[in-house]
């Protein structure tokens, strides 16, 4: 089995590409080690010491290392252990999690209005498929007062150019499309300087 990988625009994220199917919808994120019991695969990978985020997506596995941890270490004990479990066939979810269910959608307690589809729309044809080619992911979490709040994946939480990414870009399509659209801000974020 031969496993590629790309830099992404975050220093401290690799994509691994492992030629096959990894997840067959949506994506997934392991923040934390205790967050993994649902995958074999990010519980494997959170064993390696500086391993500190996993996003599953549909063609590759983003893993983000701790600031002190150094890729020429890392990398190849985490293409070891992609090699050994995709060649033993085992899940790399189990198979009674959904991931799909949720995840994309944040229960803010409300139903989504007219406003929030389109950006919910916008985000899923214009955004995603975007960063996910740089190993991240950005998904819709709320529109309120005029204020969109997106949750950054992968690659995209932490990202140095997260910030530009989602004023100079995300912030100003939707404001094109979307009137109504006044700001754009990262899920935590309060203030943007």
């Amino acid at each position: 089995m031969f496993i590629q990988t790309e830099t992404t625009p975050n220093p401290s994220t690799i994509k691994f590409l492992p030629g096959q199917t990894v997840l067959e919808s949506g994506t997934v994120e392991f923040s934390a080690p205790d967050q993994s019991g649902p995958s074999p695969l990010a519980q494997r990978l959170f064993s390696l010491q500086g391993v500190k985020r996993i996003l599953v997506a549909g063609e590759y596995i983003a893993v983000s290392k701790a600031e002190d941890t150094d890729w020429n270490v890392l990398k190849p004990m985490v293409l070891g252990v992609l090699m050994d479990h995709f060649s033993t066939g085992a899940p790399v979810l189990d198979p009674a999690y959904a991931p799909h269910e949720g995840l994309d959608k944040p229960d803010n307690g409300n139903e989504d209005d007219e406003i929030s589809l389109q950006i919910r729309e916008l985000i899923e044809t214009r955004v995603r498929p975007m960063v996910a080619m740089d190993g991240g992911d950005i998904v819709f979490e709320s529109f309120q007062g005029g204020i969109v709040t997106l949750q950054m994946r992968g690659a995209c939480s932490g990202c140095p150019s997260a910030t530009m990414t989602l004023k100079s870009g995300i912030e100003k399509m939707l404001r094109h499309y979307i009137p109504e659209v006044t700001e754009v801000r990262a899920a935590g974020e309060n203030d943007w300087a």
